[in-house]
C-alpha cells in the first residue's frame, strides 16, 4: 500500500532536516472546488519545521531547500505547500 501524502512529507523532510519539530496539515478540503484539487485531498498542505540546517539561511533558501526535498511530490501530487521553516530558537 502506497504511503499517505502526509507520511511522504514527514519522511522525506525528517530523512533532509532532522527537525526538532514537524507539523504537517493537509489543507486539502479548504480548497474543494479550486485549481489544482483533487478528489481525496492531499494536494494542498502547511507545513512548520524547525531545525538546525536552517541555521545562517534566509527564508528563501530555507524554502528552497524544502521544495528540493519534496520535488517529485511538488511535480506530481501537492498543489499547494505553505512553509513555516525556522531555527530553534525562532
Amino acid at each position: 500500500m502506497a504511503m499517505s501524502m502526509t507520511a511522504t512529507i514527514r519522511t522525506k523532510l525528517t530523512a533532509a532536516f532532522a527537525p526538532i519539530e514537524l507539523d504537517i496539515v493537509d489543507d486539502s478540503a479548504a480548497h474543494e472546488g479550486h485549481s489544482g484539487h483533487r478528489h481525496g485531498g492531499e494536494t494542498h498542505f502547511h507545513v512548520k519545521i524547525v531545525s538546525e540546517t536552517f541555521l545562517g539561511l534566509s527564508r528563501v533558501e530555507r524554502q528552497r531547500r524544502v521544495y528540493a526535498a519534496l520535488d517529485h511530490e511538488l511535480k506530481t501530487q501537492i498543489h499547494a505547500l505553505q512553509l513555516e521553516t525556522r531555527t530553534p530558537g525562532e
